[in-house]
């Protein structure tokens, strides 16, 4: 397995530093042992489509970019065509994984019922836009998201049952499947076969810590209460031989402390 790091919370604090944000990105988490990384697709437009200058950094740093992140709109077919682009861009830079994204809701409630309509919906764009991922030498994976339609076991069962798994994979991520109310040993038990990328961040247990928006509860990793040893030894019973990328959305300190602890935990714990 190889370990890598998500980008994209060094590019959301300059609005016009967005080059600069990314090279220290990947300064930091080459000089930390990371071995791959990921974005948003956004980098896409902070670097005018330009392919080949993303490259030259990533080379520089002798890193590698295996995953970009297509979040969904409420238009469909703007999404796939945003697809047909991002799916260009990624064979030049040599990335792998696209993460498909439900949309997200920031207004209360956290919870909602089940929306099988927005469900089925997005398990038909989603085989739409696996199959031109798989036509391209690429894979389509889906990441169940916190305040999103899927998100939930019952969620994510219907989602798998409705795409085609040849066409559409799982990015299952640790903090979300536990807000999700998952023991998350057994998740990734359940959905192994499903499962093509991995994110793994923690969770601070404590229910009294924003319950206004639990996302702000997410961790480095050893500083919550996800069983990550549990995940990792599933993960190599089932022969999973991909990323484990790590990701936190709100770091404590800084962008590079997180990464550092997060680094130090995987080696030290993990042996990675």
């Amino acid at each position: 397995m190889r370990v890598g790091y998500t980008g994209w919370t060094w590019l959301i604090n300059h609005e016009d530093n967005h080059k600069w944000e990314f090279e220290q990105f990947l300064k930091e988490v080459s000089d930390l042992g990371y071995e791959v990384v990921e974005n948003f697709a956004f980098i896409t437009k902070y670097f005018d489509n330009d392919a080949d200058e993303v490259k030259a950094l990533l080379d520089k740093y002798n890193l590698e970019m295996v995953n970009l992140y297509l979040h969904y709109s409420e238009d469909p077919e703007a999404d796939y065509a945003n697809a047909v682009k991002y799916v260009d861009f990624m064979k030049k830079i040599g990335a792998t994984y696209l993460n498909l994204q439900a949309v997200m809701w920031s207004d209360p409630p956290n919870d909602r019922p089940m929306d099988e309509k927005a469900i089925l919906a997005y398990a038909e764009l989603s085989n739409r836009i696996g199959r031109l991922c798989r036509d391209n030498g690429m894979v389509a994976c889906f990441h169940p998201h916190a305040n999103t339609a899927i998100y939930k076991e019952e969620e994510i069962d219907l989602f798998l049952e409705k795409t085609d798994p040849e066409l559409v994979s799982l990015c299952l991520d640790t903090a979300h499947t536990y807000l999700a109310g998952m023991d998350c040993v057994q998740a990734f038990a359940k959905y192994a076969d499903r499962i093509a990328y991995v994110h793994f961040k923690d969770v601070d247990p404590d229910e009294r810590v924003h319950p206004e928006w639990p996302m702000l509860r997410f961790r480095p990793l050893g500083y919550g209460t996800i069983d990550f040893k549990g995940v990792y030894k599933v993960l190599k019973e089932r022969g999973y031989d991909g990323v484990i990328c790590v990701e936190l959305d709100k770091p404590p300190v800084c962008n590079y402390k997180a990464a550092m602890d997060s680094r130090a935990y995987l080696h030290n714990v993990l042996g990675l």
